[in-house]
Order: structure tokens, then C-alpha cells, then sequence
């Protein structure tokens, strides 16, 4: 654990780090002497003080252009970069037959269907190196899916079966894979999110919800805690799920979902977020 993390990984590529949990992933990388390419679609967004810091303007909504972006990156950083974060994404909130099949297609190409190529082309580059880590940060929500947010559920429940699958992959070949699960941290992620109108009967459902979600996100942790999972996952070498994030959403509420039954565990889920059962 003394050891600074730019003696195994010297160069990382981060998306999103121009805000939340990917800009926390980013500082405490520049802070541990690696060189970071960090992206973001909005380059006021990546005004970092450190010379280790090289800012990529990537959008994953056009997945050949963000693409071309790794590849460019990749050259200037002198090959396959050791560490990948694949951070980037959004949330989309409604009741699932009221907001547009093209918006959930959207979210699901972009958090899911992208984030897949880019993981394609930076593991092509560790295994010809035979050495590197990738870390897919997925979420909590691919164990306990937030209501009224079906694509970004299924998109981050889709990252970690990539990462699962990369797991048996991996074995034997020097690259690690990370499936990063995070909870709330107090982020900007609310604020961004895209909300649908919504009918008056699906507001007296999704209400309740939001005001949940809110005061979760109010009395989150800090993203450095975030950063700080991640160094210690990097540092001890681990591999497979890390989660993040308070005790009871990181550490109590995946250990009784294992203890109960899944239709209690459900039943558990819905008055915590203030969901009436169906008669």
C-alpha cells in the first residue's frame, strides 16, 4: 500500500472526469504521479492544474468519434494505456411507458454500447502488453435498481456482466478488470439528470421517489471516498466487484439481500423509496 500507483500503472485514460466521481478518480490518480488523458464532451470542464494532466474532448453519444479520440489518445500517451476507467454516464428519470423508446436507446448506446468499444479497443492494446487494469465503474443499482430509471439500470447492470465476462477472459494474461459498484455520492448527478413529463397520476409515484433519491444524494459521501476505494483496489491488486460508498448501501444492504429472499429483498426496496404495492 506505500507504493504510489504510477509504478504499476504510469499513463490512465478516465472518461467523465470533468465532474463527480470520474474528476475524484482523476485528482487522486495526478496526486499518485500518473499521467491521466481525462475526458469530458465540455473542455471548460477539464481545467486541472497538474502537468500530468492531457484534457480529450469525447462525447460517448457518437461512438465512432470517441473511438477515434481513445486512438488519438493512445498514440500521444506512446501505446496502450495500463489503466482504463470507464466512468461516463447519465441518468434518465420516468416511468418507463411515458418517456420515448429513443431516450432509453440513447442512454443504453451511450452508457453501454460505447463504454463496450472503448473497453474493446483499450483491453486489445493490455493484451498484446500482457499487463494493465480495466476498471468499469458500473453501480449499485445493477444490484438494486433505482425506480423509475430502467435504462440507466440496465446499462450498468450490462457493464458488469461485461466485466464478469472479461474476468474469465483475463485469466492468465496480466490484465486485470475492476467492476467498480458505487452508491450515492453527493455529486452533481441529480441536477444533470434527464427528467420527462410526466402525467399528474405518474407524479404522485415518481414524487415520492425523487424526494428519496434527493435526500440520499444530500447526505452521500464525498466522492474522494470513491478515489479512495479505487487506490486501495488498485494497490492490493484486486480484481472482480469492489463496492463503494456508505455502509449501509456499499456493505448492510448487499449482505441481507444475500440472507433473504429475493421477493423480500424487493418488497424491502419498495418502502424504502416509497412505492404503494399493487392490490
Amino acid at each position: 500500500m506505500s507504493r504510489r500507483i504510477s509504478e504499476e500503472f504510469p499513463t490512465a485514460f478516465v472518461t467523465g472526469s470533468g465532474s463527480g466521481l470520474g474528476r475524484a478518480f482523476a485528482d487522486m490518480l495526478l496526486s499518485e504521479g500518473v499521467r491521466v488523458w481525462g475526458t469530458s464532451r465540455e473542455p471548460s470542464r477539464l481545467g486541472f492544474a497538474s502537468p500530468l494532466f492531457q484534457p480529450v474532448v469525447l462525447d460517448l453519444a457518437d461512438a465512432d468519434a470517441a473511438a477515434a479520440a481513445f486512438g488519438a489518445a493512445e498514440a500521444r500517451a506512446g501505446g496502450a494505456f495500463d489503466l482504463v476507467i470507464n466512468n461516463a454516464g447519465y441518468g434518465v428519470f420516468g416511468e418507463f411507458d411515458e418517456v420515448p423508446s429513443a431516450a432509453w436507446e440513447a442512454q443504453i448506446g451511450t452508457m453501454l454500447v460505447a463504454t463496450l468499444r472503448l473497453t474493446h479497443l483499450a483491453y486489445s492494446g493490455m493484451r498484446r502488453r500482457g499487463r494493465g487494469c480495466l476498471v468499469n465503474v458500473s453501480s449499485l443499482a445493477a444490484e438494486f435498481p433505482l425506480p423509475f430509471m430502467s435504462a440507466y439500470n440496465v446499462a450498468k447492470a450490462g457493464l458488469s456482466a461485461l466485466s464478469e465476462s472479461l474476468l474469465f477472459e483475463t485469466t492468465g494474461t496480466g490484465v486485470r478488470v475492476i467492476d467498480f459498484r458505487p452508491g450515492d455520492y453527493r455529486t452533481s448527478f441529480n441536477q444533470a439528470m434527464q427528467t420527462q413529463p410526466t402525467s399528474r397520476g405518474s407524479l404522485s409515484r415518481t414524487g415520492p421517489v425523487w424526494a428519496v433519491l434527493e435526500a440520499n444524494l444530500a447526505a452521500a459521501p464525498e466522492p474522494s471516498r470513491a478515489a479512495a476505494d479505487l487506490r486501495r483496489a488498485l494497490c492490493s491488486r484486486r480484481r472482480g466487484i469492489v463496492r463503494s460508498g456508505s455502509f449501509f448501501q456499499a456493505r448492510l444492504a448487499p449482505l441481507l439481500a444475500r440472507l433473504v429472499p429475493a421477493s423480500a429483498a424487493r418488497e424491502a426496496s419498495a418502502r424504502y423509496f416509497g412505492l404503494k404495492r399493487s392490490r
